[in-house]
């Protein structure tokens, strides 16, 4: 029963072509728990499950946390919500996440109220709890338990946004999930000597493009490459990975040739990072990338 962490989803905001919205999955045997719901999280399970994560298969998608509520880490709520339904999902979904979730799922049921009673009364005579959702809002502290993972969600600082990020303890892995945030002490604290730390980066020396009222927005809210250097030397994991990689680039240029862009970009953070002083295992994660 060996725990594995998967990455459905790696990007931002931006629409961009290879990396889907923020999401992730820790996978403990035939078990696997969703963290962040970007676009196309239904999908990339998939796409998970016939790489050969067979906890993935969509329907046995049945527990999720939430983050915090910006529109890149939940514009694929629905999809989490609908898609394992309709293909026979038997449970409720299980979301726990920041206040405000409860407000978001009534809504989304709201909205999708003519296709719920349509496949429970019309001709395809679903099944009555595959597409309702129990929703947990959390503090911090133990938020979740069974025999497979202990979950323990912290805050992290995200703007004026309540957010969180997650520690799970499994019995052979301790992996800590931070969310959109700025450099923290307390995400040091946490993920001190785990296996994997995944955590959001900014490149650096891109920062120095934009206006100077978005370099002090991403300065407050994200973490710079050289900023995560010295999170990760006190946390001391043994794997750091890094996803949400802000490049600061524009990304809505068909013109150039995007995948080289992004790709040196990627180097020249993972240099930001060694040049800063951190000395530990460092990957940048891609889509689909299991660890």
């Amino acid at each position: 029963m060996k725990t594995k962490l998967v990455l459905l989803g790696t990007g931002t905001p931006n629409a961009c072509p290879n990396a889907n919205g923020p999401s992730s999955a820790v996978v403990v045997g035939d078990r696997a728990y969703i963290v962040d719901f970007g676009p196309g999280v239904v999908r990339q399970a998939s796409a998970a499950y016939f790489n050969g994560i067979d906890a993935l298969r969509p329907d046995l998608l049945t527990v999720a946390f939430c983050t915090h509520l910006h529109t890149d880490h939940t514009a694929g709520y629905p999809d989490l919500i609908f898609t394992p339904w309709v293909l026979e999902r038997p449970v409720p979904l299980k979301v726990f996440g920041p206040k405000g979730m409860q407000h978001m799922t009534d809504h989304i049921l709201k909205a999708y109220e003519t296709d719920i009673d349509f496949r429970i009364n019309g001709f395809e005579k679903a099944n009555e709890s595959g597409y309702r959702v129990e929703v947990t809002e959390i503090e911090s502290g133990i938020i979740y338990k069974d025999d497979r993972v202990t979950v323990e969600a912290f805050p992290v600082s995200h703007g004026t946004l309540e957010c969180y990020g997650y520690k799970f303890i499994t019995p052979d892995k301790t992996i800590v999930i931070t969310g959109d945030t700025a450099p923290l002490d307390i995400v040091a604290e946490k993920a001190k000597d785990c296996d994997i730390l995944l955590h959001e980066v900014e490149y650096a020396a891109g920062i120095f493009c934009r206006e100077p009222k978005w370099q002090k927005y991403h300065r407050e809210v994200h973490t710079l490459s050289t900023d995560l250097a010295q999170v990760a030397k006190k946390a001391n994991p043994k794997l750091l990975v890094t996803y949400h990689r802000i490049y600061h680039m524009n990304i809505q240029d068909n013109r150039k040739n995007l995948a080289a862009e992004m790709a040196w970009r990627d180097e020249a953070i993972l240099d930001e990072i060694r040049e800063a002083g951190y000395e530990g295992y460092v990957v940048n994660g891609k889509d689909l990338d299991v660890f």
